[in-house]
């Protein structure tokens, strides 16, 4: 194939710790097999070319400033595809707990008596800002999937994130339910793809990638009442990754 049918692939990044992008720079055998059939053009964390034209496009960051918003936009009226890439992008994700607190509590609370440095804003998914045509969560995201997701892309076959629980996968690896060790999981309600990368190495999940578009809460909540929990319990673990989505629900 030659360069010039090559699909021309941009990486950007807004409010996010660049966690995602960075998967990609360890060695991955599967991701650079890729370059057979694209060309990087814009990559900030691997490279300093840079190009306007790029027809597959991956956002990490949630928008949160004005400029971020009047970026995006124009990148999003270059790209043929865009895709969020990460908990940030997908679901605002951390930056998302901004949304609990007023300007004035964020500066006390994360800067107290140094100046306030940063021009801070309110933080949203990219989908609410522009049209998002596909979703690859996590934090960090997985390179398996990554790929995965990339060849179905490419193949015009499109992409879609599992929509059943984190528990599922820990059930094909055969991992012992985190309750029963006495750590609260997210596992439940949190959407799969991961490989239950988290509960395998014996830590919880924290619900990275994302609630379920459906979540079994009947069965969480049983689960929670089994081992002596309320909902209450899981609210600060909610509110991690998934504090946008929760206050849109609330909002109507």
């Amino acid at each position: 194939m030659s360069d010039k049918k090559k699909v021309r692939i941009a990486f950007f990044d807004f409010a996010d710790c660049e966690g995602c992008q960075l998967q990609l720079t360890y060695l991955n055998l599967n991701f650079l097999g890729l370059l057979e059939h694209c060309e990087i053009v814009n990559f900030r964390e691997a490279m300093s070319e840079a190009s306007d034209e790029y027809d597959l496009v991956f956002v990490e960051g949630s928008i949160m400033r004005p400029h971020d918003e009047e970026r995006v936009k124009k990148i999003r009226s270059i790209a043929k595809i865009l895709v969020a890439y990460g908990a940030c992008a997908c679901t605002g994700g951390v930056n998302g707990l901004r949304r609990r607190f007023t300007d004035d509590e964020a500066k006390e609370i994360v800067y107290k008596d140094r100046p306030w440095t940063i021009e801070a804003g309110w933080p949203r998914p990219v989908h609410e800002v522009v049209k998002v045509d596909y979703y690859i969560h996590g934090c960090p995201t997985n390179n398996d999937e990554t790929v995965k997701a990339v060849k179905s892309i490419l193949l015009g076959k499109g992409y879609t994130p599992p929509d059943y629980s984190v528990c599922i996968e820990c059930k094909f690896k055969e991992n012992v339910c985190l309750f029963e060790k006495g750590q609260v999981c997210m596992g439940p309600v949190t959407r799969a793809g991961c490989g239950a990368w988290c509960t395998s190495s014996l830590n919880t999940c924290y619900g990275c990638r994302g609630l379920l578009s459906n979540p079994a809460e009947e069965g969480h909540m049983e689960i929670l009442a089994k081992h002596g929990y309320t909902i209450d319990t899981l609210k600060q673990k909610f509110d991690l990754y998934n504090m946008c989505r929760l206050e849109a629900e609330k909002n109507g």
